[in-house]
């Protein structure tokens, strides 16, 4: 019977290798992280292609700050994703992209007493001019509201974000792969970052007001009406558990990829593995589901070459 798993193979490794062959070297080495890598990888391949399947990707909002954002807009443009769930940092840093801020290569164990002086913050190991952040997202947002004033007085939230993205002019914006795509994006978190407290100064001296409500009937609509449901889910906190949330409705999600750094021994949420969910209902008992551990910003990458090799190979 063990026969009928597969041999794990020794294997060398050409420096010039071509990206689909490295996916064919990681099914081959097996172990430890590349099994579930794989396994992630066919899972999405096999999602994506499920015309019954309406898909979910849900992030955090630091991996934007990261050249990630580019590969977040392409998942978004190649229609892989109907449904985007993400927190207030995620639209913070796209609009200061957006607009012209500069996100610079830093290090973890740059002095912060240092880059507080010369006005710079540090995320992680980003770097980001407070000029290219706080006042450059506060002058993009009140001139759109502006715009939208004239239209109406209420609005919901993801009906704003495609506002934006309409008006934004680059190409790797996640905004502006929304818009094009009428991908719906849901910030359950809105008023935890930057954007969402220029949305609520603003309200205070114009008559603006934001309808939450609108945006869970949306969402309320797209999961109730869909025969199926699968999500990629990066990170954890609000994302991770308003995606999961809002799928125990339809008996949870028939397809579920997690990518996390974090760990289940203290019970959070982000930590949770796919098999929890199972007993809220949230994922479905016999969903196709993993779990694959790894900085984002390396396995994302590796994620969307192993998926696009599975695709071209029909193999799921």
């Amino acid at each position: 019977m063990i026969e009928k798993l597969g041999v794990v193979e020794d294997v060398r490794i050409d420096p010039s290798i071509k990206a689909y062959d490295l996916i064919e070297v990681y099914e081959k080495i097996h172990g430890f992280t590349p099994a579930y890598l794989i396994e992630a990888a066919k899972i999405l391949a096999t999602m994506v292609s499920d015309r019954k399947s309406t898909n979910f990707l849900a992030f955090t909002g630091n991996i934007v700050a990261t050249g990630v954002r580019g590969l977040l807009a392409q998942l978004i443009e190649e229609k892989y994703f109907k449904v985007v769930i993400t927190t207030c940092g995620a639209v913070d840093h796209d609009i200061a992209k957006a607009f012209g801020g500069k996100y610079y290569k830093g290090y973890f164990e740059a002095d912060d007493r240092v880059l507080a002086e010369r006005k710079i913050h540090r995320l992680g190991n980003v770097f980001i001019p407070q000029r290219d952040y706080g006042p450059l997202i506060e002058k993009a947002t009140f001139n759109i509201l502006n715009d939208l004033l004239k239209l109406r007085r209420e609005w919901s939230v993801y009906e704003i974000l495609w506002e934006f993205g309409k008006r934004i002019n680059d190409p790797n914006s996640i905004l502006r792969a929304a818009y094009e795509g009428k991908v719906p994006i849901f910030v359950p978190g809105i008023v935890d970052g930057a954007f969402g407290t220029d949305l609520f100064i603003y309200s205070q001296m114009h008559p603006f007001k934001i309808d939450l409500f609108k945006d869970m009937k949306k969402l309320s609509e797209i999961v109730f009406t869909s025969e199926k449901t699968g999500a990629l889910i990066i990170g954890g906190g609000i994302s991770k558990h308003h995606t999961i949330w809002w799928n125990q409705f339809k008996e949870g999600l028939d397809y579920a990829v997690y990518v996390t750094t974090a760990l289940e021994y203290d019970g959070s949420l982000s930590g949770a593995r796919p098999r929890e969910a199972i007993s809220w209902g949230k994922i479905k008992p016999k969903a196709r589901k993993t779990i694959v551990y790894g900085d984002a910003t390396l396995i994302l990458p590796l994620l969307y070459i192993g998926m696009g090799y599975y695709l071209s190979k029909g193999k799921s």
